[in-house]
């Protein structure tokens, strides 16, 4: 099945959505008319959240694809369509507003419904100049709703009136051909709905379509725009609208990964088993929305947590679970910001028993002693640890969606996951348990090195690059001991040097690490530093390595993570601290 094939039929589980030809959108004031056309009251359905207002979400007709051309949406708009009033006045708001008008004398038309005509005649009445009058000056930019007064206490707006749903159906379908994803013929959507809620870097804007045909060249036997590409426009708004339901905040079905904007959601018979799957996967990359807090969130959530860790520890879901780890698909899409059309970065549909199998192979890869001690981080927590200053924006582009795609699939990890860790820690120095357990999972999965690369210290390892990161360790620690906290220690000046070419690095250490030992001896302390190095270098060959593979890199690091944690551990000072 198809990504838009399995989001239109996604839509049609959501038991919020709006009708065909209808669209979620942000709606500020609602202005009620008098049958004469003349305003009877004006309604701000704005909620205050802490020190701001936030609009209300509100389902509308369909908004048209207007870029920086002049278009109305139908029955409602912002202020400077509906209005002719804007915060920040342009010479375009007079014909903006004019449009509007235009654009609904035309489509009521002849029309004798009393809602339609009541609009009609404020539309005729209306004067920019009476906005005073009427409104505060906040209310300028707001989307804006019409209902008959006697109407709008219930709730009951122009658009949601038979009259005015008879003219949105009759609105004209730009051809007849067969609908690509629901196999039937119907109108073509010549542009497909707007996509919302996409993560971009600041000052980004991001393309708000997955399907567009932009320039002559993606066109082909003199079709033009959605003709390339026949999708019907119920399916279309299908589709979109499934996707804006799921990129909402607090939809639970979203959560960002780096630059993947990653909405997932499930289909299954029992629909309290594809519930509790949605809510699993969430926690398991960590970052879903959730909702309320009632007694029974809080027993479904103790659930999630329990399933969760047996998930993590190995164990079959069709074991523990049988319903959920059978009986559920679950789909999975990572998209990306872009220039023109939004970029597809992963797309899975399996099994949520297959899911949660190949995500207890990856808490298996992951684990490394000591643990991170802020509990098992998100997806997005590791890729913080990729990313210059820990800004998500400067997450590797592509990384992400890599990186997911082979944890749920069980594949390979990336190898660019592994060239960027060891670049963090040559840059700043900081080696976490985050970035170690990074290390340790692409060395299991990607080079089979299960023993080169343990959970945990190993002092009988037999890989030369993990007993020289032990080596390393014990040199910063043995300086520690000696000098306290210094400007610039080994591990600052000298890692990156010792852990790509040892050879040249450690000769020059080695002797200086007399000078360290008699001032910690003077001290009275540091009797342990003389026996782990000569445990250490016993493991080591005659002749040290002049430069180590970028794999040696990684296993290097693990080794000097395992024993800097076990130096922290036995002397009790604070010499882990740096980076947790």
């Amino acid at each position: 099945m198809t990504i838009l094939q399995s989001l239109a039929r996604a839509y049609e589980r959501i038991p919020d959505a709006p009708p065909p030809g209808f669209a979620m959108q942000k709606v500020g004031l609602a202005i009620g008319l008098n049958p004469d056309g003349t305003i009877a009251t004006v309604t701000d359905l704005r909620e205050a959240q802490g020190k701001k207002k936030v609009a209300r979400q509100m389902s509308v007709p369909a908004p048209v694809k207007r870029a920086s051309n002049i278009l109305p949406h139908t029955l409602w708009d912002k202020t400077a369509y509906t209005l002719g009033v804007t915060k920040m006045p342009k010479p375009r708001t007079a014909q903006e507003h004019q449009a509007f008008v235009e654009h609904h004398r035309a489509l009521i038309g002849t029309s004798d419904d009393p809602g339609l005509l009541a609009f009609l005649r404020f539309l005729d009445l209306w004067k920019p100049e009476m906005f005073e009058e009427h409104f505060a000056e906040e209310m300028k930019d707001e989307n804006t709703v019409f209902a008959l007064e006697e109407e709008r206490l219930r709730h009951i707006y122009l658009h949601d009136r038979p009259a005015a749903r008879a003219l949105l159906k009759n609105g004209e379908g730009h051809s007849g051909q067969l609908c690509l994803v629901s196999g039937q013929h119907g109108p073509t959507a010549r542009l497909h709905p707007a996509i919302k809620g996409m993560w971009a870097k600041p000052g980004q804007k991001a393309a708000d379509t997955i399907v567009g045909f932009n320039w002559p060249a993606f066109e082909s036997y003199g079709h033009s725009q959605g003709d390339n590409a026949p999708v019907s426009e119920s399916a279309a708004e299908a589709y979109t609208g499934a996707l804006n339901h799921f990129l909402q905040r607090g939809s639970g079905h979203r959560v960002q990964i780096g630059d993947a904007s990653t909405v997932f959601w499930a289909e299954a018979d029992d629909a309290q088993m594809a519930a509790l799957s949605e809510s699993i996967f969430g926690a398991m990359v960590g970052g879903a929305d959730t909702k309320a807090s009632a007694a029974e969130d809080e027993a479904a959530a103790k659930r999630v947590g329990i399933l969760l860790e047996k998930i993590r520890a190995g164990q079959a879901l069709k074991d523990v679970e049988p319903k959920l780890g059978e009986g559920v698909r679950f789909y999975v899409l990572g998209l990306a910001p872009n220039a023109a059309r939004i970029s597809v970065r992963f797309w899975l549909a399996e099994s949520f028993g297959e899911l949660a199998k190949n995500y207890g192979r990856y808490s298996a890869d992951m684990r490394i002693a000591p643990p991170d001690p802020h509990g098992t981080p998100a997806l997005w927590q590791y890729l913080s640890e990729t990313a210059v200053l820990g800004k998500r924006e400067n997450v590797p582009p592509n990384l992400a969606g890599e990186w997911t795609r082979a944890i749920l699939t069980g594949t390979p990890y990336p190898l660019t996951l592994l060239n960027t860790v060891l670049m963090r820690i040559r840059s700043d120095g900081i080696i976490n348990a985050r970035r170690a357990s990074m290390l340790k999972a692409i060395l299991v999965r990607n080079f089979r090195k299960e023993k080169e690369a343990p959970v945990a210290l190993d002092p009988d390892n037999p890989d030369r690059a993990y007993q020289l990161g032990r080596l390393f360790a014990v040199l910063e620690s043995a300086q520690y001991t000696a000098l306290g906290r210094v400007n610039a220690t080994i591990g600052d000046r000298f890692y990156a040097a010792a852990s790509s070419t040892p050879a040249r690095v450690f000769g020059p250490l080695l002797r200086g690490l007399k000078h360290h030992v008699s001032d910690a001896k003077k001290q009275n302390k540091g009797f342990w530093i003389e026996p782990r190095v000569t445990e250490i270098v016993a493991m080591l060959p005659p002749d040290l390595p002049r430069t180590l593979k970028l794999e040696e890199q990684g296993r290097f690091a693990v080794g000097y993570y395992h024993e800097r944690a076990r130096r922290s551990k036995d002397t009790g000072t604070e010499e882990m601290s740096d980076g947790e």
